[in-house]
């Protein structure tokens, strides 16, 4: 099962939704409680201004509800094909 999580809202989860046909289940942690709770929200800076956001970071939790693996540092482009290169390798 793939869950996507982030702070945008439910009306922004639709549409990117929506646009990309993702099969998928958004959920809208517009309080980040989820990110707080999963450790990614967190202090970032760009070009020089700092301020609060979620680090992209994806969680793969095996079929007990242990988290497996956890990949940070992706670039979009690459982000969906290194989650299932890890799910593939955790499946063996």
């Amino acid at each position: 099962m793939i869950v996507g999580v982030s702070t945008d809202s439910v009306k922004r989860h639709q549409n990117f939704k929506r646009k990309y046909e993702l099969p998928y289940t958004l959920i809208s942690d517009t309080d980040h409680r989820i990110a707080e709770q999963y450790g990614v929200w967190a202090e970032k800076m760009m070009f020089g201004r700092k301020y609060w956001g979620v680090v992209r970071t994806t969680f793969i939790i095996d079929a007990r509800g242990v988290i497996a693996r956890i990949l940070t540092k992706l670039e979009p482009e690459q982000h969906s094909e290194e989650a299932a290169t890890a799910v593939a390798e955790l499946n063996g």
